[in-house]
């Protein structure tokens, strides 16, 4: 007598999804589920781990290999702080200004089962993972990597597995039964076709950066006259753009105010936190936020609001590098200035009265800006290589370059 096998449900991990394409659907998961299907990436890396591994790991081991960067590179060394953040997030600790985009995974063999619609008409679908399927990241890895660390202990995240349940679910999407060379496209397509976010750009959107919010906090309180109405300042600021265009109607970038909020704050020693977030912990040990945020706001609105009309025209006082240059002038007049270097506002508004803005060469080339070959002015120096000689000519007069500025002879 010869047995059949049982013919029943399929044994393996369920997960409800949607479909978006005829090889590909959508869902969530628990954390539990995804370190079930996707082992540790850095388990596998592990050379020791791999020896002592079975057939069906060290092929998985391989398969990933094709599709994805070892741990060996940048993205390895993000782990750590990534885990963090999604720690931090789970704890509340962000509020809900905290996401991780969907893991990509790919399922190499065909499925074990996929039942009917569960809701007619909606799609909704229980796909079944069989207990040996092969399931890979090919986008989402750090991510993975990084829940993992969570699960593996999380209690040096301050988390418990009864939290990470209760809390935690997982987006994903999960490509079924594509090629080898289909998983390594996607790859490709997702790490090389978008166009990365320039870092300044990009800190100017973070909201946990000190001098990101002191710049929407000017905005928002500072309100000026342009075409005939009054307005807060903030709806003349672009927080999409490093440069403006003749089209544009805003007259600065969020970009370039945070220049002039970092220098303010810190003097020259500013410029290194022009790509680079400002926690409290960075301030000067004699002062504190609340007392930077009332000096700063109150000092930058002053002088954004003194000189609008030289804002309005978008002059070169909204170059990035002047600006930068304007912030570490500014400094001066805050209360944990060295005492050596400080000077009333007053002294601030002198210097600054007779500086010619214009966008002419006669006054910033070889400052902040240089001619190109059609004769325009072009104020692409970056505030590193420029916002010191900025500052320079501003706080001295009598120089060559202050003589400059302020189109005077030399």
């Amino acid at each position: 007598m010869r047995l059949t096998m049982p013919s029943g449900t399929p044994e393996g991990i369920p997960l409800t999804v949607v479909p978006f394409r005829e090889d590909a659907v959508i869902g969530t998961m628990s954390l539990a589920t995804l370190v079930r299907l996707v082992p540790s990436p850095r388990q596998e890396e592990d050379p020791r781990a791999l020896k002592a591994a079975s057939g069906h790991g060290r092929r998985h081991a391989e398969l990933r290999a094709t599709v994805q960067r070892t741990l060996k590179s940048q993205k390895g060394k993000n782990i750590p702080a990534y885990a963090e953040y999604i720690a931090a997030g789970i704890l509340g600790k962000h509020g809900s200004a905290w996401s991780t985009p969907p893991i990509t995974l790919w399922h190499v063999d065909e499925i074990a089962a996929m039942s009917d619609e569960l809701v007619p008409g909606s799609g909704l679908r229980t796909l079944t993972v069989a207990p040996d399927a092969m399931v890979i990241a090919i986008d989402g890895e750090t991510q993975t990597t990084a829940w993992h660390d969570i699960y593996q202990d999380p209690e040096s995240f301050g988390l418990s597995y009864a939290e990470l349940g209760r809390r935690v679910r997982i987006p994903f999407e999960l490509y079924l039964g594509i090629s080898p060379a289909d998983a390594r496209q996607i790859f490709y397509d997702r790490n090389v076709k978008g166009v990365d976010v320039a870092k300044n750009l990009a800190m100017s959107m973070d909201q946990r950066d000190l001098a990101t919010r002191l710049a929407y906090a000017v905005g928002e309180r500072l309100e000026v006259e342009s075409e005939g109405r009054r307005m807060p300042f903030g709806r003349l600021v672009n927080a999409g753009k490093r440069q403006l265009t003749t089209t544009d109607k805003e007259v600065v970038t969020l970009s370039a105010l945070r220049a002039l909020i970092v220098t303010t704050v810190f003097g020259s020693k500013g410029v290194q936190y022009s790509a680079t977030n400002v926690r409290e912990g960075d301030l000067p040990s004699v002062t504190d936020s609340d007392e930077v945020e009332a000096v700063v706001v109150r000092l930058v609105s002053r002088l954004i609001g003194e000189r609008f009309p030289d804002f309005a025209r978008r002059s070169a006082i909204t170059a990035p590098a002047v600006m930068a240059g304007l912030g570490i002038v500014l400094h001066r007049a805050t209360p944990w200035c060295d005492p050596g270097e400080a000077m009333g506002y007053e002294t601030v508004e002198r210097l600054l009265g007779d500086v010619r803005w214009e966008r002419e060469p006669a006054y910033w080339d070889g400052i902040c800006a240089s001619v190109g070959s059609t004769g325009r002015l072009n104020f692409s120096g970056g505030v590193k290589d420029s916002a010191g000689r900025v500052a320079g000519a501003l706080l001295a007069p009598h120089s060559e370059a202050g003589r400059k500025i302020r189109g005077l002879r030399n």
